[in-house]
């Protein structure tokens, strides 16, 4: 009786919370799939009252059968990445690699690196078969992938080139940092993490968006001069306009900006242009200047390094607790380091727990862009942002009938019926 009054070991309560929690988070996910699939094959026969004279029966049953097919895909994604995760954690998958490249390299910062090395290696190779299917049947079958087998290819030895260049001099340092900054390391790594993401958003499209797309200058005179009159009158400067050349890729259309401080670039999708007017790319245009005049932008930014301050300051102290490992599936070194072991277990770790956030997150991300969307209305026209939105929504195959539940967990733009109707109101 006095035995059942002392509570359980660190790491088993650690163990019995983590796979109570990734359990509860995969049985939600699967039932909100569930959902979304069913709301949308009911509701694929009939267009909505609010679209049926814009929208053609056959745009609205691929957008819904579009829709269906990833949910399933998605549904198959989620049973694998929840036996994946299983895998590395409470079935000793992680340890038992560690473990591997110690015999092998002995411990130090070469087997450190090479353990996330190997990682990222293995878990790209097991997610390769999804990402394939996902690009070279489902979006072949609806008419959206561009790309030839060598063209992925092509893509994804140089993004993993362009990985290993940036990525693996930042691990090496974060590891070093761990080892050799004391107690407030994570303080220290944290405000290196900063200056690096804030560095690369400044370089990114000068130097490593031109490795995957062309960029050439917009050469419309007339859209040009639209959209130049558009950011004077909105009191924003840009380093650019381009076309980037987006149909090599996929039929599907965009435009943003890229960049930060005076690096900003507006990039528009060559599939984009040949599907607006004008008067449409103006409203896309100033619904994008809409999240900068709201400080959208900034605000995310700070939101995200107080939480990855938090997570650096919570990582600093789960690292030295050996709970944190064998709660987890994986023996500690007795003799070697274990920082590459502390980070992969916690990017393992979090985004089983921060999931059930992510209805605020998405909600947060609905209110700016209706205020994004407010804001072009005031400095373009209404009606040209309803129907760019429109064609986008029937040119991308977006479903008009999308589950409710599943949009307030989910969706970070809010579905086209909420955007139109705020745009009449």
């Amino acid at each position: 009786m006095a035995d059942s009054l002392f509570p359980l070991p660190p790491a088993l309560m650690l163990t019995l919370i983590f796979a109570f929690t990734l359990l509860a988070s995969l049985v939600l996910k699967f039932w909100l799939s569930s959902r979304q699939i069913r709301h949308v094959a009911q509701h694929r026969d009939q267009v909505p009252p609010a679209f049926a004279g814009t929208v053609s029966l056959a745009a609205h049953q691929k957008a819904a059968d579009y829709t269906i097919t990833k949910a399933r895909l998605g549904l198959l994604d989620m049973a694998l990445g929840g036996a994946v995760l299983l895998g590395w954690t409470l079935l000793g998958g992680l340890s038992a690699l560690n473990l591997a490249l110690l015999d092998w390299l002995g411990g130090g910062m070469v087997q450190q690196v090479a353990l996330l090395a190997a990682f990222v290696l293995i878990s790209g190779l097991i997610d390769m078969p999804l990402t394939l299917y996902q690009t070279f049947v489902i979006e072949e079958r609806f008419g959206f992938n561009k790309m030839t087998f060598k063209l992925w290819l092509a893509d994804l030895i140089k993004s993993s080139l362009v990985g290993a260049v940036i990525g693996l001099p930042i691990v090496a340092l974060i590891l070093w940092m761990m080892g050799a900054a004391g107690t407030v390391w994570w303080l220290w790594a944290w405000g290196v993490w900063m200056g690096l993401n804030l560095l690369l958003l400044t370089i990114y499209p000068t130097f490593i968006a031109p490795l995957f797309n062309k960029f050439a200058p917009l050469e419309d005179e007339t859209l040009k001069a639209r959209v130049t009159a558009l950011m004077q009158r909105c009191g924003f400067a840009a380093k650019g306009l381009f076309v980037m050349d987006g149909s090599k890729r996929s039929a599907h259309a965009n435009a943003y900006f890229t960049g930060f401080g005076a690096a900003k670039r507006v990039v528009f999708y060559d599939t984009l242009l040949s599907k607006l007017s004008a008067g449409e790319v103006d409203a896309v245009l100033a619904h994008e200047l809409g999240h900068f005049k709201h400080k959208h932008i900034i605000k995310r930014i700070v939101s995200q390094f107080a939480l990855s301050l938090l997570g650096f300051a919570l990582l600093g102290w789960l690292a030295t607790q050996v709970w944190f490992y064998t709660g987890l599936g994986v023996q500690p070194n007795l003799k070697a380091p274990n920082d590459a072991l502390a980070l992969l277990l916690f990017m393992l770790a979090i985004p089983v727990f921060s999931f059930f956030i992510a209805p605020v997150m998405a909600q947060f991300s609905r209110k700016h862009e209706f205020e994004a969307d407010a804001y072009a209305i005031a400095q373009t026209s209404g009606k040209d942002l309803s129907t760019a939105l429109l064609k986008l929504y029937e040119d991308n195959a977006s479903t008009l009938t999308p589950d409710p539940v599943y949009v307030k967990f989910y969706y970070s733009h809010p579905p086209a019926s909420e955007r139109l109707a705020k745009m009449v109101a």
